[in-house]
């Protein structure tokens, strides 16, 4: 990370895609990430990809994180994924998704773009460091 990274706060779309509607999960990681210093914009229950892609180019996020625990995550992700592509977001955005994922899913959103899954019982300061780490340089 660069000096004038360090001094920017990590911008990050917190999001709930689809018809799931429990956000216990995000409204945690939300706050994690508050706590951790970090800008946190949550989009709220029932967004279409379109909704989360036009959020996260709106508001020029370094993150999007994705809850999910429906099941479509192989059907929405990639349409958040695809959406952030056709506005030239997608190399300036690390994308995570969070939720019960099985593990072979896991390797193909990973291939989609997805930079992690983030389980349940995922400790909170594992999933901050990682966004520390691994947020693209602007």
């Amino acid at each position: 990370m660069s000096q004038s990274q360090e001094e920017r706060s990590i911008r990050c779309l917190v999001a709930k895609v689809g018809l799931d509607g429990h956000d216990r999960g995000a409204h945690v990681i939300a706050r994690a990430f508050r706590d951790a210093g970090f800008e946190v914009i949550y989009s709220g229950l029932h967004k279409a990809p379109d909704e989360i892609v036009q959020a996260a180019v709106q508001e020029d996020v370094d993150v999007v994180g994705i809850s999910i625990l429906s099941g479509a995550h192989s059907t929405l992700v990639p349409k958040v994924i695809d959406g952030l592509k056709e506005y030239d977001a997608f190399e300036d955005t690390l994308i995570l998704v969070g939720g019960v994922v099985p593990d072979d899913d896991k390797a193909e959103l990973k291939e989609m773009g997805v930079a992690e899954v983030f389980g349940p019982g995922t400790p909170m300061a594992d999933t901050i460091e990682f966004v520390r780490e691994n947020v693209p340089e602007r």
